[in-house]
């Protein structure tokens, strides 16, 4: 097959079955093997890669705090930017994209719920996918939110990047978000023409997202016209009028969905973890304080444990 032999790096939150450990940069899920392959995984395996091992991320992909550092996990330490190194390196799935970055494997899988791949992509230069949910399946990665966890392709090529996709792509039984998808996908290394930003239309949200760093504006003005250059229509502006008002409806889905979400993930680990539940990680946190928690806390954790179930009213007015 087109991976056979290539060396791959997994963030720590996809299940390796009992090869390796699967934490999610926790200390509560260190020792306590996952029982069998993410289903990505096992897609991967099939294709004939080479899993190297696991990177670093922000401890729980970031969920568990609003002052968290990325990049920083109590099992991992802090992830470094491989160009600058005092730098951020930005996003839940930092260590793979810093160490694709740095050539220690040819491709590496990261996964997102909002802005985990494609942030370290932008500062440390791989190329990161955040595939639409139901194209690459979610089962055996430990989640924040089903209704935006997806896992990814970060690599330091657009074709490689398509490759691995093409390997990660399927459906799959135990994710019903995949269940009306074909078996194979189309092949996306086909759409990959000089020619392919003719007649795109891309719009430019100048009000929401330029002002940050006039460094970064200056990139993002020479990139925009590199792609009308190549043949795509700049929409500008494209603003979006109703963004602001999203933050608040997300972080309520999020703390929803992710008292659910982990809940029932954690109850696939078994008795040998520290935690079988996310109240049991909060009091793992608690007891363990001066590993776990040296520079920042759980508010997310906790604000998540107060959540009802998914059929509450607050949770349907945010999600709808």
């Amino acid at each position: 097959g087109p991976l056979h032999g290539i060396p791959v790096l997994m963030k720590d939150n996809m299940d390796t079955g009992v090869k390796m450990l699967t934490t999610a940069g926790s200390l509560a899920l260190v020792g306590a093997a996952a029982r069998r392959d993410a289903f990505v995984v096992e897609r991967l395996r099939a294709g004939g890669v080479v899993i190297l091992g696991k990177t670093n991320l922000s401890e729980w992909a970031n969920i568990r705090s609003t002052r968290s550092t990325s990049g920083w996990s109590a099992r991992g330490g802090l992830v470094k930017n491989p160009y600058v190194l005092d730098r951020n390196p930005c996003g839940s799935s930092s260590g793979t994209g810093a160490a694709i970055a740095a050539n220690l494997a040819a491709v590496g899988v990261g996964t997102e719920t909002d802005g985990s791949v494609v942030c370290p992509s932008s500062v440390a230069a791989p190329v990161g996918i955040k595939p639409t949910i139901g194209l690459v399946s979610r089962s055996g990665i430990i989640p924040i939110a089903h209704s935006q966890d997806t896992a990814g392709p970060m690599t330091r090529t657009v074709t490689d990047a398509a490759m691995l996709l093409n390997a990660m792509a399927g459906a799959d039984p135990r994710d019903a978000a995949t269940s009306s998808a074909p078996a194979a996908r189309e092949d996306y290394t086909a759409a990959l023409k000089t020619n392919a930003l003719r007649g795109a239309r891309i719009g430019v949200a100048r009000s929401q997202y330029f002002g940050y760093s006039t460094q970064a504006d200056a990139l993002i003005e020479q990139a925009i016209a590199d792609m009308k250059a190549q043949g795509a229509t700049i929409v500008d502006p494209a603003d979006i009028p109703t963004a602001a008002r999203l933050d608040a409806c997300e972080i309520e889905v999020l703390l929803y969905e992710l008292k659910a979400d982990l809940n029932a993930y954690l109850a696939t680990r078994g008795t040998a973890a520290a935690a079988s539940t996310l109240r049991d990680l909060i009091a793992f946190n608690e007891r363990e304080r001066a590993r776990e928690m040296p520079y920042f806390g759980q508010e997310l954790f906790i604000r998540a444990e107060t959540k009802g179930p998914l059929t509450a009213p607050e949770y349907v007015a945010a999600s709808t």
